[in-house]
């Protein structure tokens, strides 16, 4: 881990608490506004409750968000979408709203027809040179999107996950407000949950941890284990909706710095294929890694809060039966053909083990085996 040399950059404005929401007409300024959210958002009235506080005419709503952002529905988005007037966007929803409104910020001052596309599949790769700020206001409590400098785009056609990333993605101002988390069903608090989690033991377990990225994860463990058991007994209990969203938000400042490492490039292949919710195909295996983490002489933890929080991460992670809630979606032997299409570059080579490929392969064989089905 470098604890040499380090730097860090957050330049996201955050406004946190019971009631954020309603200072929208503060934090928005002037000009169009395109809103992202999902179809459910604009049924149960929360786009109507943007326009009551900026103005309806001067919002735009799209809702078509569906999880996971894919490739062609984006560039299809953006086309439809140029021929507005927009200076800001706000997204109201999870981690793909929040995703969907960071590539729209990038997308939509481009000249490019089909900019992912041609960005990506094409691999005609170039920085982007400007983005629309984005106003950031999470339902969820998982994935810190509000306030990294990165968004997840799936591209189905191609089965590949790509990655926009760089200043221009962060948001210019998150707002949380725990109230707009109270409804969220016990499955999707768990997912999300899992997500904050693996966010904060993977920049823990990551070669550019920095003392600040420390702080922020170590923080993040401790909200997450004495919120998400409350929760998830207790749905309605706003505090530990609060703390848990505090958690995220944590979890999110600390891989913004760092970036994630092996347990989110194992969720990938799960999530393309199968369609295993990103929090639950981060989180299975991170019971596992944590012991590693811990006993390994290669790269063990050695300073106590660390060491303590991971422990008590783990304790609270075994009591989840996330085993079952995985094979929910695909079996062992499904699960057995991931292993070879697991990318190594970008995310996994941030773990601070030496040989990662083969460490994976042993880690995986061992949860195969606690699995207690044979390969056919």
């Amino acid at each position: 881990m470098n604890g040499f040399s380090w730097t860090h950059h957050n330049p996201v404005q955050i406004t946190a608490g019971t009631g954020s929401f309603l200072r929208l007409h503060e934090i928005i300024p002037d000009g169009g506004v395109l809103l992202v959210t999902t179809s459910r958002f604009t049924r149960i009235g929360m786009a109507e409750r943007v326009k009551d506080q900026v103005g309806a005419s001067r919002v735009v709503v799209y809702d078509q968000v569906t999880p996971n952002p894919e490739l062609d529905q984006l560039d299809e988005a953006t086309a439809a979408l140029k021929k507005h007037d927009i200076c800001t966007i706000v997204a109201l929803g999870g981690g793909s709203v929040i995703d969907t409104a960071k590539a729209l910020a990038v997308c939509l001052p481009t000249d490019l027809d089909f900019p992912l596309a041609d960005t990506l599949r094409k691999k005609n790769l170039r920085p982007w040179k400007s983005g629309l700020p984005v106003i950031a206001i999470p339902t969820t409590a998982g994935t810190g999107s509000e306030v990294t400098p990165f968004a997840t785009i799936w591209d189905r056609k191609e089965l590949r996950k790509h990655s926009l990333a760089g200043d221009f993605v962060y948001p210019a101002h998150a707002v949380l407000d725990p109230e707009l988390t109270m409804t969220l069903p016990p499955q999707q608090t768990l997912f999300t949950a899992l997500d904050a989690i693996s966010h904060a033991l993977e920049s823990l377990w990551n070669k550019n941890r920095s003392p600040v990225s420390e702080a922020y994860a170590v923080k993040a463990l401790h909200l997450a284990c004495e919120a998400l058991p409350v929760i998830l007994d207790s749905p309605d209990d706003l505090r530990q909706r609060a703390r848990m969203q505090e958690s995220s938000l944590l979890a999110g400042l600390a891989i913004s710095q760092t970036r994630t490492a092996v347990a989110h490039a194992i969720s990938y292949p799960l999530t393309l294929h199968y369609d295993v919710p990103h929090g639950l195909a981060c989180g299975f295996l991170l019971p596992a890694l944590i012991k590693y983490v811990l006993s390994d002489e290669s790269c063990a933890e050695k300073d106590l809060p660390t060491r303590d929080a991971m422990k008590k991460t783990g304790t609270v992670l075994d009591g989840l039966n996330l085993e079952g809630c995985l094979l929910d979606y695909l079996t062992v032997d499904e699960l057995r053909s991931l292993t070879d299409k697991i990318d190594y570059h970008g995310r996994a080579d941030n773990f601070v083990c030496d040989d990662v490929p083969l460490f994976v392969r042993g880690l995986l064989e061992e949860y195969f085996e606690t699995l207690s089905v044979p390969a056919s």
